[in-house]
């Protein structure tokens, strides 16, 4: 029979008031137009990323930007968001696969419940992967606890965003 697990600081002490994320959930990227997205949460990886096709960057007063278009729904062709955001950084991030890629990173707010915060999110294709978006480690740390066993703590209210456009 295992051992159970003893806290010397109870669980919710140690992660104080912090809001409780499941490994999957739906989340709002208002910034970019995204009323909702179903993200999955891995605090394997470091970094935040977005799928997006139709990658174009291009200069605004001088500053390098970079718009994208989005399809927020897995399997679906419509609705198709098209994104526009400051580049802050390319970096050279490896996949899941250990394939490394460069990629355009940008900052932008994350609505998670009623969190609003600002993270950084890298631009590329996510075709073959089952979420649109992967909110990595750097993202949660500090601000959400996460029970990996656990899918949509937040609820499902956002799913139905979509729903009022003619798709």
């Amino acid at each position: 029979m295992a051992e159970r697990v003893r806290y010397s600081v109870s669980p919710s002490d140690k992660f104080g008031k912090r809001p409780v994320l499941g490994w999957r959930e739906w989340v709002a990227l208002p910034e970019l137009g995204i009323p909702a997205i179903k993200a999955k949460l891995d605090t394997g990886a470091r970094t935040s990323a977005i799928h997006a096709h139709d990658v174009r960057t291009f200069r605004r007063r001088g500053t390098r930007w970079v718009r994208f278009n989005v399809f927020p729904l897995q399997g679906r062709r419509e609705p198709e968001i098209v994104c526009e955001a400051r580049v802050i950084d390319e970096r050279v991030v490896a996949d899941s696969g250990g394939h490394r890629q460069k990629r355009l990173v940008i900052a932008t707010e994350l609505q998670a419940g009623e969190s609003r915060l600002e993270i950084e999110v890298t631009i590329t294709r996510r075709d073959s992967m089952r979420f649109r978006m992967l909110l990595g480690r750097t993202a949660l740390g500090g601000h959400f606890a996460v029970d990996p066993q656990a899918s949509y703590l937040l609820g499902r209210e956002l799913r139905v965003a979509y729903r009022s456009r003619s798709i």
